[in-house]
C-alpha cells in the first residue's frame, strides 16, 4: 500500500473521531509505519483530547488489520510552536500574536497577526526604533510565504 493510499485512509478513520473544534494539520507516515498526526483546535487542544483520539484511532487502526501483526506505531499531539503553520485556520487562531515569516524570496518579517483571509494575511510591522517607531500594516498573499511560524515572546 502507497503512502499517500495510507494517509487518506487514516484521514478517512480519523475525520468521524474529530470532535467540536478540531481539525487535522497533516499526516506523516515514516517508513517504519509510525504514524504521526497533528491536530489542532480553534480554542485549543488538551492533551486529554489527543490521548482519546490516539487510543481510538489505534483500536480501529489495529482491528482493521491496515498493518499485519500490529506493525505500527502512532503518535497524536498537536504541532509543536516550533512547526509553521499550515492552514488558514491556524492562522486565523493566532490573530494578535507575533509570527515570523519567511517569504518565496527569502526576505524575513516579523510582526504581529492582524487578520487573515482567504487570499491573504495582514501583519503590524514596526520600523525604526523609539520615538520615531512606525506601525505599517503588511498585506501579504498566501502564494508569497514560504514558512510561519508563531514567536514566543517573554516579557
Amino acid at each position: 500500500m502507497s503512502q499517500e493510499i495510507q494517509i487518506q485512509t487514516i484521514e478517512r478513520i480519523l475525520e468521524p473521531l474529530l470532535a467540536d473544534d478540531i481539525f487535522l494539520v497533516s499526516i506523516k507516515i515514516k517508513p517504519t509505519n509510525n504514524i504521526k498526526i497533528y491536530l489542532d483546535a480553534d480554542s485549543g487542544l488538551a492533551i486529554e483530547k489527543c490521548i482519546k483520539i490516539n487510543r481510538a484511532l489505534y483500536k480501529i487502526i489495529e482491528e482493521s488489520a491496515t498493518y499485519p501483526d500490529g506493525d505500527f506505531s502512532l503518535e497524536v499531539s498537536s504541532p509543536g510552536i516550533d512547526e509553521p503553520l499550515k492552514l488558514l485556520r491556524q492562522y486565523k487562531k493566532n490573530i494578535g500574536r507575533q509570527v515570523e515569516m519567511l517569504l518565496n524570496s527569502e526576505e524575513k518579517i516579523e510582526g504581529k497577526l492582524i487578520a487573515a483571509t482567504d487570499d491573504n494575511i495582514i501583519i503590524e510591522t514596526l520600523e525604526g526604533k523609539g520615538k520615531k517607531a512606525i506601525i505599517k500594516e503588511v498585506n501579504i498573499s498566501f502564494s508569497d510565504i514560504k514558512q510561519t511560524k508563531v514567536q514566543i515572546k517573554f516579557n
